[in-house]
């Protein structure tokens, strides 16, 4: 256990998930942090594990903190003006926290600001916690008809319409999502919407039988003949492998859509990257999303994300939730406090 003092605001003892030298521990005693110039103090109501945070625990990013980057919640305070009229509204908020000074952010890339912080990612405290503070101008509001358990889906989806964002659709291409986990089975609900043949290629069939509810394409990776034949493939693996899958699945000048995040260590097996020369093929980096297109899709019902929960644990039973969601079958993991 992390701390030994007791810090208490207003009557409450803080609970937090919290990542030291990538060791996770819950804390029993965080200190509510105070929401500095125009942020606000949120309580998360509900709580998202994204393999991520997987990959910080391995040691990705070096990150050291409170985890966490995927939640909904309630906005309790605001520091300033900025925050007022978000008090008592439930929120989802973008992760990227930037300077709006620099010139990633003058150039209208603010995702990539040259200062930025990222919740529970790099250099600040995330979500895994009884509060957290996030700059207003980060939050979205919560439509009504959406509960708690589809709203904590807005980030990794907003994370696969990026895909959208970032791609000129030409005739009716085929298009490979592998990998069957949480980011994978969301992007080919997303990606099926497009004017093209999608399928779903991954390991597990008690993962892939989803698609079958949404009318989507799917395959076992040991049934997939790797034929250099697919126009688009979006790497969802969270595997370091699976960017060499990837370019023995798509065809000269084709296209691979990196969504994976690895952490990196002496075990990592080095890739070979001459296909891409030889085969000329275009490589795009895709991360964060718009939170917009997300969430009208949740609240018009367009994309599914109920049938990826596993288990709904407690914030408390934090620690056991990054190990359950490291499982065999599992897809999704929510915390409630």
């Amino acid at each position: 256990m992390m701390g030994d003092s007791l810090i208490i605001e207003d009557g409450i003892n803080v609970q937090a998930i919290v990542l030291k030298g990538q060791q996770a521990t819950l804390e029993t005693s965080h200190a509510v942090p105070a929401p500095a110039k125009g942020e606000v103090l949120i309580r998360p109501t509900r709580m998202g594990v994204c393999a991520t945070d997987l990959e910080l625990c391995k040691g990705y990013m070096g990150f050291n903190g409170v985890l966490g980057h995927e939640f909904v919640g309630v906005v309790e305070e605001a520091a300033d003006a900025k925050g007022k009229k978000w008090v008592g509204k439930r929120v989802v908020g973008s992760i990227n926290c930037v300077c709006g000074k620099c010139d990633m952010c003058k150039a209208g890339l603010s995702t990539h600001c040259r200062n930025r912080t990222v919740l529970g990612i790099q250099d600040r405290d995330g979500a895994f916690a009884e509060r957290f503070t996030l700059p207003a101008i980060n939050l979205y509001e919560v439509p009504d008809n959406l509960d708690d358990d589809q709203a904590v889906f807005t980030e990794p989806l907003a994370a696969a319409y990026q895909i959208l964002q970032q791609l000129t659709i030409e005739g009716r291409p085929y298009i490979t999502v592998l990998g069957d986990g949480r980011l994978g089975l969301l992007c080919a609900q997303v990606m099926s919407q497009l004017n093209a043949t999608v399928r779903c290629v991954g390991k597990h069939p008690d993962k892939l039988e989803r698609c079958e509810k949404w009318g989507v394409k799917h395959r076992l990776l040991a049934d997939v003949g790797l034929r250099q034949d697919q126009d688009i493939v979006v790497d969802c693996t969270g595997s370091a492998s699976g960017f060499t899958t990837a370019m023995a699945m798509v065809r000269p000048r084709g296209t691979i859509v990196m969504k994976t995040t690895v952490a990196v260590t002496e075990q990592t097996e080095p890739i070979d990257l001459s296909p891409l020369v030889i085969n000329e093929i275009n490589v795009v980096g895709s991360r964060c999303g718009p939170f917009a297109a997300a969430l009208d899709a949740l609240s018009s019902e367009k994309i599914d994300v109920l049938s990826l929960i596993s288990r709904r644990m407690r914030l408390s039973d934090g620690v056991e939730a990054l190990r359950t969601a490291s499982k065999p079958g599992v897809v999704k993991v929510l915390l409630e406090p």
